[in-house]
């Protein structure tokens, strides 16, 4: 069973920059696409960003391109999300998700990923 745990959340200034990490457990990390997911306080969770299972391939949200860059080190079974100048409107409970599709690039929606992580709070303070 793939468990999958986020760390590197927390209370950030506007402008500030924070990197969240993702270890995944349980399987075969470098066969799985993995993404990254957030949910803000009455809103549907949305998607952030994605990346194939050997790095090759990254995909992002309109509202996040330029400003998150999605990582993986496959020797380390842990994805990363680096998050910079972020704003207010990044505030949001961010989880992690793995495919196990290998052959699928560009998963978008959450019915493409397969596991879940409990999230981590992200806030942003103006």
């Amino acid at each position: 069973q793939v468990q999958l745990v986020e760390s590197g959340g927390g209370l950030v200034q506007v402008g500030g920059s924070l990197r969240l990490s993702c270890a995944f457990s349980g399987r075969t990390f470098s066969s799985y696409g993995m993404g990254w997911f957030r949910q803000a306080p009455g809103k549907e969770r949305e998607f952030v960003a994605t990346i194939n299972w050997n790095g090759g391939m990254r995909f992002y949200a309109d509202s996040v391109k330029g400003r998150f860059t999605i990582s993986r080190d496959n020797a380390k079974n842990t994805v990363y999300l680096q998050m910079n100048s972020l704003e207010p409107e990044d505030t949001a409970v961010y989880y992690c998700a793995a495919d196990r599709d290998i052959s699928r690039v560009g998963a978008r929606t959450q019915a493409e990923y397969d596991y879940w992580g409990q999230g981590t709070q992200v806030t942003v303070s103006s």
